[in-house]
């Protein structure tokens, strides 16, 4: 027979409850993902090394991880409503010299312009670094490296067969810079003809009426049908055309 532990038999210690987020844009035709330097006290966990911006779940406000991922972004980037997304929940004995800890990660993507990065309580400062792969050039804190990757791997798992990269742009829009994005991310070039089909096909972005000069002919401006969720399509985007 198995006996159940009553409350008071419980152990006193708990683990320490965070949320991290993998805060992606596009910025001078790279991907970028936004860091935030920790501070340099010898007490704190890695002193002075770049991190995800995170932080832990404050129970009176945080009625759910979401509100805490929602929290955290409008307190490092001033945008209260982007593309998140819950990747994973992360948890060990050791990604923490603290103690247990689990951290769950959320992927959000913004445009970069007019967003005012802010430093915090437990930020030093607040910047944007270029993605090289799945990694950035400087080494992250605690086990950040793997969750930058655990983002990254699921937005490209999904972007060849979704609206997610509309999410990085400022609307309104034009045709070329929507697919310059989709490139970007997915780092090789989309047909031209083909990627337009697959866009007015399932219909997800519509045309405002305006144009901008581009140099060449006016370009048409477009912004997204729905912002609270991505649209998938039924096949992939091809290099060469379908």
């Amino acid at each position: 027979m198995t006996l159940i532990p009553s409350p008071a038999q419980l152990p006193t210690v708990r683990p320490l409850v965070t949320v991290d987020l993998a805060i992606l844009t596009v910025r001078e035709h790279r991907l970028h993902v936004l860091l935030v330097r920790r501070p340099t006290e010898p007490a704190e966990p890695y002193p002075g090394h770049w991190a995800l911006p995170g932080g832990f779940i404050r129970v009176g406000t945080d009625q759910t991880l979401l509100d805490c991922a929602q929290r955290k972004l409008a307190e490092k980037t001033g945008v209260e409503s982007p593309y998140l997304e819950q990747v994973a929940a992360v948890g060990s004995a050791d990604r923490d010299p603290r103690g247990w800890s689990v951290t769950h990660l959320y992927l959000a993507l913004i445009p970069s312009n007019d967003v005012i990065l802010r430093a915090g309580a437990n930020a030093a400062a607040a910047e944007w670094h270029p993605i090289e792969g799945d990694r950035v050039n400087v080494p992250l804190a605690f086990d950040h490296e793997s969750l930058l990757a655990l983002a990254l791997d699921r937005l490209r798992a999904k972007i060849e067969y979704t609206s997610l990269p509309a999410f990085l742009l400022v609307e309104p829009f034009t045709l070329p810079e929507l697919q310059h994005v989709y490139e970007v991310v997915l780092d090789r070039p989309v047909e031209k003809s083909a990627f337009r089909k697959r866009l007015f096909a399932q219909d997800f972005i519509e045309a405002t009426g305006a144009s901008r000069e581009t140099g060449k002919r006016p370009a048409a401006l477009y912004r997204l049908r729905y912002r609270d969720k991505p649209v998938y399509f039924p096949r992939t985007f091809s290099p060469r055309g379908d």
